[in-house]
């Protein structure tokens, strides 16, 4: 159900600003922003109203990372109707805004790829807010579940590929030891967010790319050498530096809950945010799918392929808001922005997301008292969820 009106009252809920929650406060809604969050004791005149019912309402959830849901990948058939259906999907878990996120795969996919989000951008579509490449320039020794055969040096065109007109906020997950020095240092420049996932530099070559302009950290511990007395690697680097951003997947599986409060706890304050690493049966009552022609398999909330390994996640934004409250011990209002309000920061968002204050778009999720999504804005359109 959708619903749609060049204004809004919002009334009879909690407000969480991104900075606390606030009661017996109102939101108004104009031409997609929010236009003023006030006391509730104005009268609304002829703006249509919006029960909230008692409701937290929190800025939309952010994900960097989606490589599928509704049942598809982003991979399998890179263009609008599937960018469409994932956003959908994930919609109806309280992300407002998601980059779809291509896996390593061939130079024609990765060309198609972003010729399906510029044309979904120019199309007006809501929620894409651009385009996520993880790999094809990994290690790989730390592959995962990417395909060995697509993982690659860099092609010629990437540097044009990636920092082309038309794509919005551009993430590139690469291995740092693989691509020449200076690469990251020239995508940073163009506005790209270059992180270091599926990898395994030395101490030497993690320092140079954060020299060099490296943003962040993808999925922070999966896919690289684990943290050890007398190795910090990519992990203890990327704790230790305050600039960068982790992502972090709370699913429960990828990485013990004790691991995450400890990271949580070393972490520069802001600088850990939540990704899904969603996968086309997010939203999608499919138990498997195709990746690179190997089965996927859904069971006991893991995504695995035949040998065990993990194949992204089964997991929903609001399921990591859930589990980072209640697994990692986390406030309400730090997963929240964990889910919004970092995310945001991390793509240079901050001034216009993740917040709910005058002049920021309204991109909105509205919880119950369960923690279950009721109601989701996007650019003030309204959708009702079950």
């Amino acid at each position: 159900m959708n619903a749609g009106h060049k204004s809004q009252l919002l009334v009879n809920g909690r407000i969480f600003t991104g900075e606390e929650i606030l009661p017996k406060r109102e939101v108004l809604l104009a031409d997609g922003m929010i236009g003023e969050v006030r006391l509730a004791s104005r009268s609304a005149g002829d703006i249509p109203i919006i029960d909230l019912e008692g409701g937290l309402l929190a800025p939309g959830f952010i994900d960097c990372q989606v490589n599928g849901g509704g049942g598809v990948m982003f991979n399998d058939r890179p263009d609008l109707a599937t960018i469409a259906a994932i956003i959908q999907a994930h919609r109806a878990f309280g992300s407002t805004g998601l980059l779809p996120t291509l896996i390593s795969d061939d130079w024609a996919v990765m060309k198609k790829a972003a010729g399906a989000v510029r044309d979904a951008r120019r199309a007006g579509m809501a929620g894409l807010l651009g385009l996520h490449f993880e790999g094809p320039y990994l290690n790989p020794a730390k592959k995962g579940a990417h395909d060995g055969r697509r993982i690659r040096p860099l092609d010629d065109g990437a540097l044009d590929l990636f920092t082309g007109p038309g794509l919005g906020k551009v993430v590139v997950t690469l291995a740092p030891e693989i691509v020449p020095p200076g690469m990251i240092r020239r995508l940073s420049d163009a506005g790209v967010r270059v992180c270091a996932g599926h990898c395994a530099p030395t101490d030497g070559q993690i320092a140079a790319a954060l020299d060099e302009g490296l943003a962040g950290f993808t999925h922070l511990f999966n896919a690289m050498p684990p943290l050890t007395s007398r190795e910090p690697g990519v992990v203890g680097a990327a704790l230790a530096d305050q600039d960068s951003w982790c992502g972090i997947i709370v699913d429960g599986h990828h990485v013990d809950p004790i691991t995450l409060r400890v990271a949580i706890a070393a972490k520069a304050r802001g600088r850990i945010m939540l990704v899904t690493d969603a996968m086309a049966a997010v939203g999608a009552a499919a138990r498997s799918f195709q990746l690179s022609g190997q089965t996927v398999t859904v069971a006991d909330g893991r995504c695995s392929l035949p040998d065990g390994t993990l194949a992204g996640s089964n997991l929903d934004m609001l399921s990591a808001v859930r589990n980072t409250h209640q697994l990692l011990d986390q406030p309400l209002e730090e997963a929240l922005r964990m889910a919004s309000l970092y995310p945001a920061e991390f793509l240079g968002l901050g001034e216009s997301r993740g917040r709910i204050a005058d002049g920021y778009c309204a991109d909105l999720v509205l919880l119950g008292d369960d923690l279950a999504v009721r109601r989701t804005w996007i650019g003030g359109q309204m959708s009702v969820h079950n």
